[in-house]
């Protein structure tokens, strides 16, 4: 069992942070991309690594233990997520604010991510 922060939330409140935030999203990028004239490229792009470093996080936390690679790993998603914001304000500026409430969470759970860690490697 890994220690814990006091200010960590109950396990039980993931599950709905991340479906409403999955959701965010999903629309966020729809409004990017049903924008005229087309997208450019690299809005999505940006879109599709945060993405890919979102799947990343949890088989390193987890799966293979390494809380501080996952650490740095949030870092990178937590800059994507900034880009991705930025290029998404430029098409649509509602898409770009649906995306806040995922940059809160994402630097929360990097908080979090640095706690678990410290409290675990101290425990070793």
């Amino acid at each position: 069992m890994l220690a814990q922060p006091s200010w960590a939330p109950p396990a039980w409140v993931f599950g709905p942070v991340w479906t409403v935030l999955y959701v965010l999203m999903g629309v966020a990028a729809w409004l990017v991309w049903r924008t005229r004239p087309p997208v450019p490229a690299s809005a999505l792009t940006a879109y599709g690594i945060q993405l890919v470093l979102n799947a990343l996080w949890t088989p390193l936390f987890f799966g293979l233990g390494w809380r501080g690679a996952a650490l740095a790993e949030i870092a990178v998603l937590w800059i994507a997520l900034l880009v991705t914001i930025a290029l998404f304000w430029v098409r649509s500026r509602a898409a770009a604010v649906l995306l806040l409430p995922y940059l809160v969470w994402t630097t929360f759970a990097a908080c979090l991510n640095f706690a678990v860690w410290q409290l675990n490697t101290a425990a070793v």
